[in-house]
C-alpha cells in the first residue's frame, strides 16, 4: 500500500496567555501569524502560525496540564537553514537558546522552550545527517 500521508500538517500546543505565545512565535522567532481561530461568538480563542510550507503551530487559550505527571511530548522540531545564524539571530531578540551542536543524528541542533515550557529543536541537516537518505 502506498503511504497516503504527505507531511506534517500543524502541531497544537494549549498555553496559558495566548498573546506572549503568539509575541514569542512571532516577534522572536520570527514565523508569521496566519488566522485566528474564533468560537461562534467571534472570539479569538487560538491562532495559527505558519511555520513554512505546508506546516503551522496551532495555539489555543486554556489550561496547561499534565496527565498524572506523565509526558509523551519531548519536543518538536524546526529546520534552519544556518543554525549559527539562527541561533544568533534568535539572541538578539532575547530568545534563550543553547549551543549549537552535532547530534547522534549527525545533524546540528540547538535547543529551546516557549514560554509554557514547550522544548523545542532547531536542527540543520549536514552533508552527514543520517535523514538524507529518507529524503529523496
Amino acid at each position: 500500500m502506498d503511504c497516503m500521508i504527505r507531511n506534517l500538517a500543524h502541531i497544537c500546543f494549549v498555553v496559558r496567555d495566548l498573546d506572549a505565545s503568539i509575541a514569542f512565535y512571532c516577534q522572536k522567532l520570527g514565523l508569521k501569524l496566519a488566522f485566528d481561530a474564533n468560537n461562534d461568538a467571534g472570539q479569538r480563542i487560538g491562532v495559527y502560525i505558519h511555520v513554512g510550507g505546508h506546516n503551522f503551530i496551532e495555539l489555543f487559550q486554556g489550561e496547561v496540564v499534565a496527565a498524572a505527571g506523565k509526558i509523551s511530548y519531548q519536543h518538536f522540531c524546526l529546520e534552519v537553514d544556518d543554525l549559527a545564524g539562527t541561533v544568533a539571530a534568535m539572541r538578539t531578540h532575547g530568545v534563550e537558546v543553547s549551543d549549537p551542536k552535532t547530534g547522534r543524528d549527525r545533524s546540528l541542533q540547538a535547543w529551546l522552550a516557549d514560554p509554557d515550557g514547550n522544548r523545542i529543536e532547531l536542527h540543520q541537516y549536514t552533508p552527514e545527517s543520517k535523514q538524507l537518505p529518507s529524503l529523496v
